[in-house]
């Protein structure tokens, strides 16, 4: 598993899921870090296998209307989001 987390993520949501041994990076690490556009975002996601995982709706849009990103995590809290990976 693959995880890409968007900016309003928690940097100790990537730290954790790597501490879970799950690839995880957060985009103020590549590309053009905050200021990347979403349509790049889901770009990347899609060309390098990962997950999206953000609490932006306009990716909810994008993923429903025109089918990228290919996977999509949204609208979740971080701790909603480690309750459930810590049972995983």
């Amino acid at each position: 598993m693959k995880i890409l987390c968007d900016v309003h993520i928690s940097f100790k949501v990537s730290k954790f899921l790597n501490s879970l041994k799950i690839e995880a990076i957060h985009i103020n690490e590549i590309l053009e870090k905050w200021n990347t556009k979403d349509d790049d975002i889901c770009n990347y996601a899609d060309e390098n296998n990962f997950i999206v995982l953000t609490k932006d709706s306009d990716f909810k849009n994008s993923f429903l209307i025109q089918n990228t990103p290919n996977k999509l995590i949204g609208n979740i809290s971080t701790s909603q989001l480690i309750e459930v990976l810590q049972k995983t």
